[in-house]
């Protein structure tokens, strides 16, 4: 047991991860140098293209007679969730930081999380090849936030391979072998799962206690299954069958569970018979956008179901429940950590499940209060109950950091400001970098806020975000009427005193995107019955009169209003009803 190593590497996105982690397997030999390719440890398509990492990796490596288990995980704020789970399987994190960069926004939250499990700190500077590496000043930024000694900082580039030797000596001096007992009964913490089609759920574990082996039967004991193990083994980082686990390591049991809600990702694995305490897991993840997932294709319905059901397993934050839309049928309400969970949830639906979808607007979830006492969560503008009913209105804000060269601090906090942002302080972290920090409601953060952000710092700002608490607000409920109808899959909740604006945004958008009728379309926008912006698409006309050749021209009016009259009775006989297409929806949502 003294020999295992069980470490992951945090940092901030695109601070050299992955490639780092290419080198010590390039280092240890765990893959042949036939095998090696960049980002080895990024196994989807989607990964590879996008250059970030989206799901936590494990990876076993043997060097110098010890055992280095390896987890690389992503950087994005929005996969912080498979950050904290693999902090929780690990005695020790290799702390990243860009010579170019210095410390950002996701450097300071993923070392807080690493800190509140307890976890050895390797700090180790990357990048030091290029020309515009200040070694020196992100030396200082670092022992400024760790208060360590310059000589405790590893210098590498992971790309050369220089240094990376040092890393893992570091590793196996500094990071405490597991602190396990090995006589007692099997307990192993799940920390990622996975669904094979012949064999079921997979689990990836850290084993705390005690072994296992195939052929044991084991119990799970949140969900109360019962299971015989069909496989053990560990990563590397392909799936290698191995006789055992044992206890401080971490592998994959293949449970041949069909069942995927029998396999949670924070349960714990003991065999069947013992009597052991549940592990700590981890703390549940909560939703913070929320968005409608619809099938392009009407019997795609139960495809859909299964996708997400495979997805949840392999993406823990990851929450849904059924909806139906007048305008789109049966679908979702789908809960994600942001828009780019969102956008990558979307993509592997696409390409793992060839499922056409359309997502409506991403929505935030309220907290509605009404005059009985009850409280309601609202994610959807059909939820919100009757404006009397209500006796306030809470939104999520969060708390904000933005990390920038100070030269930028003037714009930023002109966009924040913009974006109903609350100024609470400004630190520096040296005479360049400085942290802005702000609580603002997280509506604001939507849909476009990081591209601003990115535009008023020519790139430079990094963000980070976490939820603060719920706080009153004024939203009321928008409603577009099309023909006098009132159409409710294009309402939205919206401040009451943004909702002129956003009316006039959706009614001219609508009256770009709707085909013309044989007559007069109203588009409105109202709130609580009141028109509030209002758009007409004139009618088609066809031409009644081409057929005449001159005389009178009181022939060419008593067809006009002949004309006239159908229109008039084709609208009172209820036909002035329109259809509307799935472009004019979209052209809504990208408002």
């Amino acid at each position: 047991m003294a020999e295992i190593r069980n470490f992951c590497i945090i940092a901030h996105i695109d601070h050299g991860k992955s490639t780092l982690a290419d080198r010590f397997l390039e280092l240890t030999e765990t893959i042949s140098k036939r095998e090696m390719r960049a980002q080895v440890l990024d196994s989807m398509d989607i990964e590879r293209e996008r250059g970030i990492t989206i799901k936590l990796q494990p990876a076993r490596m043997q060097w110098q007679g010890y055992e280095l288990n390896l987890i690389d995980t992503p950087g994005h704020v929005d996969f912080s969730y498979e950050v904290s789970r693999s902090l929780a399987a690990v005695e020790g994190a290799i702390l990243l930081v860009d010579a170019t960069q210095g410390v950002q926004a996701q450097t300071v939250a993923n070392l807080y999380l690493a800190l509140e499990q307890n976890l050895t700190i390797i700090p180790v500077i990357n990048k030091i090849d290029l020309p515009n590496a200040e070694i020196q000043k992100v030396t200082q930024e670092i022992c400024r936030l760790l208060g360590c000694e310059p000589t405790a900082i590893r210098l590498v580039s992971a790309k050369t391979g220089e240094g990376v030797a040092a890393v893992l000596q570091a590793v196996i001096d500094r990071v405490p072998p597991p602190n396990i007992e090995a006589q007692r009964p099997l307990r192993a913490l799940i920390f990622d799962s996975k669904f094979d089609e012949y064999r079921g759920v997979i689990a990836e574990v850290r084993v705390v206690d005690g072994t296992i082996a195939a052929g044991e039967r084991i119990h799970l004991l949140s969900t109360d299954k019962t299971t015989e193990v069909l496989e053990v083994g560990c990563f590397s980082p392909q799936l290698k069958k191995s006789a055992r686990l044992e206890a401080g390591e971490i592998g994959y049991i293949v449970t041949g569970l069909k069942d995927i809600a029998a396999c949670r990702v924070g349960d714990t694995v003991s065999v069947v018979g013992a009597t052991v305490e549940r592990l700590a897991g981890y703390r549940e993840v909560k939703p913070m956008v929320f968005a409608g997932l619809f099938c392009k294709v009407g019997n795609d319905y139960p495809r859909l179901r299964d996708a997400l059901d495979k997805l949840r397993l392999n993406d823990a934050a990851l929450v849904f429940e059924p909806e139906s839309s007048q305008a789109l049928g049966f679908g979702f309400r789908c809960g994600f950590l942001g828009l780019l969970h969102l956008e990558v949830v979307q993509e592997r639906l696409k390409r793992e499940y060839q499922l056409e979808l359309v997502v409506t607007v991403p929505s935030v979830a309220y907290r509605v209060g009404l005059q009985n006492g009850q409280e309601l969560l609202v994610r959807s503008p059909q939820d919100l109950p009757r404006p009397e009913t209500i006796k306030q209105v809470l939104e999520p804000v969060m708390k904000v950091d933005i990390f920038s060269p100070k030269q930028y601090l003037g714009g930023l906090m002109q966009l924040v400001a913009e974006k109903r942002g609350t100024y609470v302080t400004t630190e520096y972290l040296d005479e360049m970098i400085a942290v802005l920090h702000y609580e603002v409601p997280l509506t604001a953060l939507l849909i476009d806020f990081y591209d601003k952000l990115k535009s008023a710092s020519s790139g430079y700002a990094s963000l980070n975000y976490e939820l603060l608490d719920y706080r009153p607000t004024d939203i009321i409920k928008l409603d577009i009427l099309i023909a006098d109808e009132p159409v409710e899959a294009l309402a939205s909740l919206v401040y009451r005193d943004e909702a002129y604006r956003v009316g006039r945004s959706i009614t001219r958008s609508l009256r770009e995107a709707l085909p013309r009728q044989l007559f007069v379309v109203k588009i409105q926008a109202a709130v609580g019955g009141k028109v509030i912006a209002a758009e007409h698409l004139s009618a088609l006309r066809k031409d009644v009169t081409a057929k005449l050749y001159g005389g009178d021209y009181t022939r060419k009016r008593k067809l006009l209003e002949k004309q006239k009259k159908g229109k008039k009775k084709m609208m009172a006989h209820g036909q002035g009803k329109v259809d509307i297409p799935a472009e004019a929806f979209l052209a809504v949502l990208k408002r």
